[in-house]
């Protein structure tokens, strides 16, 4: 029987700012991560069509994590793992220095109430370190089906030095996913007709 797991999770509370993360050494292959994953429907699409690729899906409630990886096992997915941790304090100590070659972040929680804006993912400290994990070349997707949480994340990733906008052109949106695979959430909207908002960011080479 599936565990219940809380929808969201304050990645300010003082349980969740260090939960031990240790640090995950990319090998020959390519990586490819998910920030906050949740059920990870998105890297279970991706990672079998992709072999020669590893796929680490990082989400903070570790239920779902453990859920994520008794289902790997499973289903026998040699290159996917989820690892429970804090995408806001943690990165540094999970991924070294040009380690990544994308990162996704997928429909992160909206935080709609003005007090707690603070706890939105996609900050200026954050996009710097984003864009320092990033391999030369290496891709950051970011979607939501929030406005609001869309033209943040833009002002803040076209504000950063590191990162261009792969669009035809800066503070641009992608009309489509430039990825076949789907998250949950992105299913939904879509069946409901509700328009993402989309952005391809690419590491500048040195």
């Amino acid at each position: 029987m599936r565990r219940r797991v809380r929808h969201h999770v304050n990645p300010l509370g003082g349980r969740f700012l260090d939960t031990h993360a240790v640090r995950i050494e990319r090998g020959a292959r390519p990586l490819e991560v998910e920030l906050g994953c949740a059920d990870a429907r998105f890297l279970f699409h991706r990672a079998p069509h992709h072999p020669d690729v590893d796929f680490v899906g990082v989400e903070i409630r570790e239920p779902l994590v453990d859920e994520v990886n008794e289902l790997v096992k499973e289903r026998g997915i040699p290159n996917l793992k989820a690892v429970f941790a804090n995408i806001t304090t943690e990165l540094d100590t999970l991924f070294g220095d040009g380690a990544l070659r994308r990162i996704f972040v997928n429909f992160p929680d909206p935080w709609f109430k003005a007090r707690h804006h603070k706890r939105r993912l996609m900050t200026p400290e954050l996009a710097r370190v984003l864009a320092r994990k990033l391999e030369p070349g290496g891709e950051l997707l970011f979607q939501s089906d929030i406005w609001d949480l869309g033209i943040e994340a833009m002002v803040v990733l076209e504000g950063e030095d590191a990162l261009v906008n792969a669009a035809e052109e800066p503070w641009t949106f992608l009309r489509e996913n430039p990825y076949a695979e789907k998250s949950l959430r992105e299913v939904h909207v879509e069946e409901d007709g509700v328009r993402v908002w989309r952005m391809l960011f690419r590491r500048q080479q040195p």
